[in-house]
């Protein structure tokens, strides 16, 4: 059996129920390249994943739960395209900086799913904490193998991951809306990349 991804609390599944919950995420994630947030109506994906509403409700108990939850696998995917094809800049706060626009750039060639993810992110509430939180974990992960430091990270690591994590959602939202460039978008992240290099300098200082 196997735990739901992410959710270390949540009851293990069997290998049926993970191949329903794939299906589902499958089915949230197609819907949402086709037509944004609006086009992922929970009876819809309840169809296209072939089970029954009722089912999909347990599984995630609203829309925002499945999407944000949709974000984390499709984070997944990417974590594991980076395990495999790692970035080779010699700077940690480089290769942080190419694989946050990595990232950036497969959103944007799917700018529906996209919006979907971010908006169901940017607006969950407490009741989907697991789910965000989540979320999180993983982006600081992807972050953290990035910069290739070895043990546990100290708190002004975190503490820098967590603005960077920040700094790149804010700007995927600043860009869907029209407000910001790629261009602009990638100044921004590596600007506060730099960030890892003087943590990095601090701790050897100490």
């Amino acid at each position: 059996m196997t735990a739901h991804p992410g959710f270390p609390s949540a009851p293990p599944l069997t290998e049926r129920q993970e191949a329903r919950r794939r299906r589902i995420l499958a089915a949230s994630a197609g819907l949402a390249r086709r037509g944004g947030f609006g086009a992922v109506q929970m009876r819809e994906v309840a169809e296209s994943a072939d089970v029954a509403l009722g089912t999909l409700y347990r599984y995630f108990p609203s829309k925002v739960h499945l999407l944000v939850a949709t974000m984390h696998d499709q984070l997944e995917r990417l974590h594991e395209t980076l395990h495999r094809h790692p970035p080779k800049e010699p700077e940690p706060a480089a290769r942080v900086a190419v694989t946050l626009m990595r990232a950036f750039r497969a959103l944007q060639r799917e700018p529906n799913l996209a919006e979907a993810m971010l908006r169901a992110f940017t607006f969950a509430d407490r009741s989907a904490g697991a789910e965000v939180d989540a979320v999180s974990r993983l982006t600081t992960e992807i972050i953290l193998d990035a910069v290739g430091a070895r043990g546990a990270p100290t708190p002004e690591r975190l503490s820098a991951v967590r603005v960077i994590a920040h700094t790149w959602h804010s700007t995927l939202i600043g860009w869907l809306s029209g407000r910001i460039s790629i261009e602009q978008a990638q100044e921004d992240i590596e600007t506060v990349c730099t960030l890892i290099t003087a943590e990095t300098t601090s701790e050897v200082r100490q």
